[in-house]
């Protein structure tokens, strides 16, 4: 019980330690994104943002090959897990971690071994600009655990993933028995208001937008 216990609450003590109390920004006036493709990636991205996760446009794959070096120097990733979708295959995320030398965990592997991964990367199945929602549909190529356990979790979406709202984006999920959707990383409050992020979940969040 206390093996279970123990990195919970240790957890929940590094997040709060970390916690910074936050004034909360004034929401933008006009809450739909619209105009075109770039206009609506640039709106996704402040949308993202404004809730604490992280942003880069990149458009090629050179740029995301430095991307992600980038991202595992600066957040010391040494094992990673990634989707296995056709998607993140065809960009060839894999092989990029491997020549960074970070060690690939598959996504089937046992819980506790997944909890122990620096870095989760997906893709996006579907986007909503206007809150920087991100839907991630559970299938056997994309395990649900690979945006949930590691923590740190990468998101890597096309431009024809955006939606113009949230009907359109639960439609696109509907027909799978389960769905995550992410605004943000993980982040609580206790009774003070004092957030804290990534207790129960990722800390960071990182959103890139793939436009080769």
């Amino acid at each position: 019980m206390n093996s279970t216990r123990d990195p919970i609450l240790n957890r929940v003590n590094d997040a709060l330690r970390d916690a910074r109390r936050q004034t909360m920004p004034v929401l933008p006036r006009e809450p739909r994104v619209s105009g075109d493709v770039n206009a609506r990636i640039a709106g996704t991205m402040a949308a993202i943002e404004y809730v604490s996760g992280k942003t880069r446009r990149v458009k090629s794959k050179d740029e995301l090959r430095k991307a992600l070096a980038e991202l595992v120097n600066a957040e010391h990733v040494k094992k990673a897990t990634v989707w296995e979708n056709q998607e993140l295959q065809e960009v060839g995320i894999l092989e990029m971690l491997s020549q960074l030398d970070v060690e690939i965990v598959s996504p089937r592997a046992d819980k506790h071994d997944l909890a122990q991964c620096d870095l989760g990367v997906t893709s996006a199945d579907v986007v909503l600009p206007q809150t920087g929602t991100l839907a991630l549909r559970t299938t056997p190529e994309q395990a649900e655990i690979v945006s949930l356990l590691p923590r740190v979790h990468l998101a890597i979406f096309r431009p024809s993933a955006l939606r113009a709202d949230l009907a359109e984006v639960l439609t696109q999920v509907k027909d799978r028995p389960h769905a995550v959707l992410i605004t943000g990383p993980s982040r609580t409050a206790d009774i003070e208001k004092t957030l804290a992020i990534g207790v129960h979940g990722p800390k960071m969040l990182h959103v890139w937008s793939y436009e080769e």
